[in-house]
């Protein structure tokens, strides 16, 4: 679940969550995404609200890299779904035979790090 102290930032034209800006101490905020990933480095809260809108949304479109219990190497995954508790990314890594093409994992949000950019 979003941490109570993360204020959600909206995407002026339709109100669409853009991401949050999480406490960094005296004054700062770190911009993350909606599941909870840093979408950049501490600024005043002007500063984190204008990274999250020069990237809007398109980072769900990208592949990212999920780490697996027992298993060395990251598995490539798509974002599909994400909720302010969690999150569904689907298997993108026809490398990787224990699960099907397109075999959902769920993720509670914020995710606490199995998950980064590929």
């Amino acid at each position: 679940m979003i941490p109570a102290d993360w204020i959600p930032h909206r995407r002026a034209q339709d109100g669409e969550v853009l991401g949050y800006l999480a406490p960094a101490g005296e004054g700062a905020r770190t911009p993350m995404t909606p599941f909870g990933h840093p979408a950049g480095e501490p600024a005043d809260e002007d500063g984190a609200r204008a990274v999250l809108d020069a990237r809007g949304l398109a980072y769900l479109a990208d592949p990212w890299l999920l780490e697996l219990p027992g298993r060395a190497e990251p598995v490539t995954v798509r974002i599909v779904e994400v909720g302010p508790d969690r999150m569904r990314v689907a298997n993108a890594d026809h490398g990787y035979e224990e699960a099907d093409l397109g075999h959902v994992f769920v993720l509670e949000v914020p995710e606490p790090g199995r998950l980064r950019p590929a």
